[in-house]
């Protein structure tokens, strides 16, 4: 594995390709959105908000899992990540209220996305810091 010194906009290329489908996702007309009914009634878009905004958040922390600072300070960009993608989960869901045609605000989805957040932080803290 290679260890940089710094980090450079490239290396946060995919996070950036991520957040574009995200965005493209989110503003997709409800009337065109396929409805599902998997696994007994529950809400499969919730699985999907936690895959997507758990992505992002790797997305971005792998740039500092490839530089060679201090673990402790790793750990708080992972934090701070986390904390952004969920930020920007919150207001995924402002957009889709405000301007997708069909769609609607709903908490349920920020807090899957929120989860992902997390999740995503506890996977770097736990993978990302290992030696």
């Amino acid at each position: 594995m290679q260890v940089e010194n710094k980090i450079s906009f490239k290396k946060f290329i995919p996070g950036l390709v991520w957040i574009c489908v995200v965005l493209t996702l989110i503003m997709i007309p409800g009337k065109e959105l396929p409805e599902s009914e998997f696994l007994f009634e529950i809400n499969f878009d919730k699985f999907v908000h936690v895959g997507i905004f758990g992505l992002l958040a790797v997305l971005f922390s792998w740039p500092m899992y490839k530089t060679d600072i201090a673990p402790q300070k790793k750990v708080l960009y992972f934090l701070l990540i986390a904390l952004l993608t969920s930020a920007f989960g919150y207001c995924t869901e402002l957009m889709q209220k405000y301007w997708a045609e069909g769609r609607s605000y709903d908490l349920m989805d920020w807090l899957a996305d929120s989860t992902g957040a997390l999740g995503a932080f506890i996977f770097c803290r736990l993978f990302f810091l290992k030696k």
